[in-house]
């Protein structure tokens, strides 16, 4: 896993949006864009992939310790099923899966807007791979847009915890992203997370830029 080049390419692209911040005053924030993914509980860990089986770790993520994992399951909703789901690291003390709105619709499930790992009341659905099935009485979400951000970060550029921020994207479908959370603290990084459908509706990119405005 590329874990430590990663990381070099995290803090180089970071340092220099301080660098532009401070010398002009915008503050910019990468997008990272976030695909359907699943977070698993130990317990729904080996019964989905066996007693004892531990995820292996297939790329690393710019937040860091996170990592996509070589695992990937199934989610069953009343209407449709989407095979193919990651199954990103480490390990949750309990499971959710993360879709799109794009994605409920397939699923016959009602999207239900949520922090990560704020699940509770949300739907459930059927998890499952060769080896097993978990019922998932609740954890199926779209996520909340939030931007992650470290507690150095946040200092320069002015920021808090739990602040609601506008981001502003360029380009000819150029869009004000209203109400992104902003999560600071240790173990965060420069980063803003958008679903599928947001970014394809602004036409953006892994690593391109919005203005905090």
């Amino acid at each position: 896993m590329d874990e430590g080049r990663v990381k070099l390419e995290v803090e180089i692209r970071n340092a220099v949006l301080m660098a532009i911040y401070k010398k002009t005053g915008v503050r910019y924030v990468p997008v990272a864009v976030s695909n359907r993914h699943a977070h698993l509980s130990r317990a729904d860990m080996e019964v989905l992939f066996g007693a004892g089986r531990k995820l292996t770790p297939m790329k690393s993520l710019s937040q860091p310790g996170q990592y996509a994992a070589k695992e990937t399951l199934s989610l069953t909703g009343p209407k449709g099923r989407i095979d193919g789901i990651r199954v990103l690291g480490p390990e949750r003390g309990s499971s959710q899966v993360e879709i799109s709105v794009t994605d409920s619709f397939r699923l016959g499930i009602t999207p239900l807007i949520r922090m990560s790992g704020d699940t509770a009341g949300s739907p459930g659905g059927r998890v499952e791979t060769k080896l097993g099935s978990v019922e998932l009485s609740e954890g199926v979400i779209v996520a909340a847009r939030h931007m992650h951000i470290s507690s150095a970060q946040a200092q320069i550029m002015g920021l808090s915890d739990g602040q609601a921020v506008s981001l502003k994207s360029a380009g000819g479908r150029g869009v004000v992203f209203d109400n992104v959370a902003v999560r600071s603290g240790e173990g965060f990084d420069l980063e803003v997370h958008l679903d599928t459908d947001e970014a394809n509706a602004a036409l953006l990119r892994d690593g391109d830029l919005l203005e905090v405005v």
